[in-house]
């Protein structure tokens, strides 16, 4: 397979010529969506060759049952599975009673483009059919952020040699199931198939979680860009409906079906109205017009670039990187549902199932509060909020009492939905990421008033689980916390991973220091938080007594913390002595043999260090790096901006921009091997913090903004904005100054390399 097939380009993601090897490739890459559904890249018309058809809703999900061979206590019953929704999009096209069907027909000049700029997905290609006859064809799609239930199709055909039928049949499928089920179950019952004039709607639930479902679609015709009427047959099966078109057309005239479709679903209208709700939806649409939803499209987008765009002069493939990883964080997720969330793979495929792991809040917190209003992060904290009562009942089914809380690695309501032990019972370091995202929060908006408010419940109960997971040694007399799986999911069943231990002391203390604050400046929301949870001061002291007592690991002759007791005892051989046959190693060794090696997937140790750099002396990061990094293989999507952010905060700039390319571009060019089963979204986030964290040295501890610009000598220049309470800051950097200009009417102070700016509203510094 040809790795980089991708066409450079600053505003598009564009592929030239059709090569079926890179067929689901595509679809991942290529994908759309607009935060309350999406889909993969798959063509309209009929496609027989290897494809992976995905259509995704926002929230919808069904508990596939966990497929193990064996059970223990407090294993998930089910693994949740983001539901493939029944498919809008089809359209089956006929030339002269002979299928259009690009794998048994060679496409010439075939070319694809995501637009990112306005939101579009378009492609175009010739080909000659086994009757000879040769067509043009054209799609653009779209799903639209105006109407957030509609999308919207237009399909063209053009004889170029011959004059003949061109048959259209436009058609919803409801019959359709997951490519990872694990027993090959159908998800959907089909309840009522409404009929009309020119529109359809299936009204379909998922079995077990009952969610409804209306899938609608709505047709109309245009014969060289004048809309005509065409006669239709209809087939309605017991999962699919069909309309079947025909019109004979000159040589050279373009025959083009307008598609409209879309869902509405049971958890933003009542059940009863889902039917009407679609049809509202497709006349609507009808409404505006294909035209006028692609204008309203484009508008929108340019709202979202003015505030998240990231511009970079003289890189061509950097800039179009980080366009594409902010395009999809914002095509999957919109911030204005705090019942919805970021999954690792967004609506671009189904690996890893759930809708959140933590990814959410050590990630993409940053992205989201910096580039659009603080609200939307608060969505993802609500989230979390929402499903406290779940994370506590989670820790009981493992023997946590007393309200001690354990969140999730996998979830969709709240519920623990992970089928890996070492990931379920061991990865807890995840709880802590749920605390430092309010910590997070809280010192870049100065919304101190969400911890009274909702953030002191989650705290206490998370704070309550470290202290009872501790395990007080008599030997060292000091705490541990044994058997578990740190962010290096190449070590399981470990004891003292460093950055677990790091992260439940820190949980500790941050709660208890902020519960003294609440007591002394918040003192009814103190009381009622005291009464709901019934804590004590003896509960308090217990939790200091093991944040004070806490183990960590040490390496006397590196003078490093280990990332896990015994650490040592492996055979430390840097990855450039690996042999290219043995990468990527997750593929090519035995787990056994991976568990055994000194490998890392991701930033451990370093994660810690990059999360709490304010507590460490940079000399101590830098020395941790060098151990840690040549040893780490980057397997997991999470890695490489975090060693591009810490590379360039000792000013190695060689190896930030080494990293952040791999970032960038994890799935454009395919590092990994594996973009054909989705897209990295929350990763993404990440890509977007290698250059405003890492290039642009942008920190905010202490409620206090500081940057370090640095810039690569690849680039002339980059710059990029954020919002910061209240404030819209641009930085622009070249090789030889940076300028800071306030773009709002509220004044900015900034710390830059050390030194105090103020900038005063609609001002700018140049440094």
């Amino acid at each position: 397979m040809n790795l980089n097939y991708i066409i450079p380009n600053e505003w598009s993601i564009i592929e030239e010529g059709f090569d079926k090897t890179q067929a689901t490739a595509s679809e991942s890459i290529f994908s759309i969506g607009n935060g309350a559904m999406g889909q993969r890249a798959n063509f309209e018309e009929h496609y027989s060759g290897k494809t992976f058809q995905g259509s995704y809703i926002g929230g919808i999900y069904y508990p596939d049952k966990t497929r193990v061979g064996w059970w223990k206590n407090g294993y998930p019953e089910y693994f949740a599975k983001v539901l493939n929704a029944p498919n809008w999009i089809g359209i089956d096209v006929k030339i002269n009673d002979e299928q259009l069907d690009l794998n048994s027909c060679l496409a010439q000049d075939f070319y694809r483009e995501l637009n990112m700029k306005d939101g579009f997905l378009k492609r175009s290609f010739k080909t000659t059919l086994k009757n000879g006859n040769q067509v043009a064809v054209e799609s653009v799609r779209f799903l639209s952020l105006d109407i957030n239930e509609i999308g919207a199709i237009k399909y063209s055909v053009t004889p170029l040699n011959f004059s003949g039928e061109i048959e259209f049949t436009p058609y919803i499928d409801a019959g359709i199931k997951n490519e990872d089920t694990n027993y090959d179950e159908l998800f959907w019952e089909v309840l009522d198939i409404e009929d009309r004039d020119n529109d359809a709607v299936i009204l379909s639930k998922t079995l077990k979680t009952n969610f409804y479902v209306a899938t609608g679609m709505r047709f109309s015709y245009e014969l060289n860009g004048q809309t005509i009427k065409l006669p239709h047959t209809v087939i309605e099966g017991e999962k699919r409906i069909d309309y079947t078109s025909k019109k004979l057309i000159a040589i050279g005239e373009t025959l083009s079906l307008i598609k409209f479709g879309g869902y509405c679903q049971s958890m933003n209208h009542t059940e009863d109205e889902l039917i009407s709700c679609a049809q509202n939806n497709l006349s609507n649409a009808a409404t505006i017009g294909f035209d006028g939803l692609l204008k309203k499209q484009k508008e929108a987008w340019a709202k979202i670039w003015e505030t998240s765009d990231i511009i970079i002069d003289g890189d061509v493939k950097a800039q179009q990187a980080i366009r594409f990883n902010i395009f999809q964080l914002n095509q999957t997720y919109s911030g204005e549902d705090s019942r919805l969330n970021i999954g690792p793979k967004g609506f671009t495929g189904e690996k890893y199932g759930g809708s959140t792991y933590w990814d959410t809040e050590a990630y993409c917190i940053p992205f989201y509060m910096s580039t659009k209003d603080k609200e939307v992060a608060r969505n993802l904290l609500l989230y979390r909020y929402n499903q406290l009562d779940k994370a506590i009942e989670n820790a009981e089914k493992l023997g946590f009492n007393s309200g001690a809380a354990l969140y999730p690695m996998v979830t969709m309501n709240g519920e623990e939905c992970h089928n890996e032990w070492e990931i379920t019972f061991e990865e807890i370091h995840r709880n802590g990421a749920m605390i430092y995202a309010i910590y997070n929060y809280v010192n870049y908006t100065g919304d101190y008033n969400y911890i009274p408010e909702f953030g002191m419940e989650v705290m206490i109960a998370v704070a309550r689980f470290w202290h009872q997971r501790a395990t007080y040694s008599n030997a060292k007399n000091q705490y541990m916390i044994l058997g578990v799986t740190g962010p290096n999911e190449y070590e399981n069943n470990v004891n003292n991973n460093f950055y677990t231990n790091y992260l439940a002391k820190w949980c500790i203390e941050y709660t208890a220091e902020n519960l003294e604050k609440l007591q002394n400046e918040f003192k009814a929301d103190y009381d009622r938080i005291i009464e709901t949870t019934k804590l004590s001061d003896l509960e308090i002291e217990a939790w200091l007594k093991v944040a004070n007592l806490m183990y960590f690991p040490i390496s006397e002759k590196h003078n490093i913390y280990l990332q896990q007791d015994g650490f040592l005892d492996k055979e430390i051989i840097p990855v450039s002595e690996l042999s290219k046959r043995d990468r990527p190693i997750n593929q090519k060794w035995s787990w056994d043999r991976i568990l055994r090696s000194c490998y890392i997937k991701q930033a451990d140790v370093l994660q810690g260090m990059y999360l709490f750099e304010n507590n460490f002396e940079k000399e101590t990061i830098e020395k941790h790096f060098d151990f840690y990094e040549p040893i780490t293989v980057h397997e997991s999507s999470l890695s490489p901006c975090i060693h591009s952010i810490l590379a360039a905060s000792f000013d190695r700039m060689p190896k930030a921009y080494e990293q952040y390319l791999r970032t960038s571009r994890l799935d454009l060019d395919d590092y990994n091997h594996e973009v054909h089963e989705g897209l990295h979204i929350t990763s993404m986030a990440g890509t977007w913090s290698a250059i405003v964290q890492g290039f642009g040295g942008m920190r905010n501890f202490d409620g206090q903004l500081s940057f370090h610009p640095q810039i690569p000598k690849e680039w002339k220049s980059y710059s990029f904005k954020i919002n910061f309470r209240g404030s819209t800051l641009k930085v622009y950097k070249n090789q030889t100054e940076c300028v800071f200009t306030n773009e709002s009417e509220i004044p900015v102070q900034i710390i830059v390399d050390g030194v105090e700016k103020i900038i005063s509203k609609n001002d700018l510094v140049t440094i």
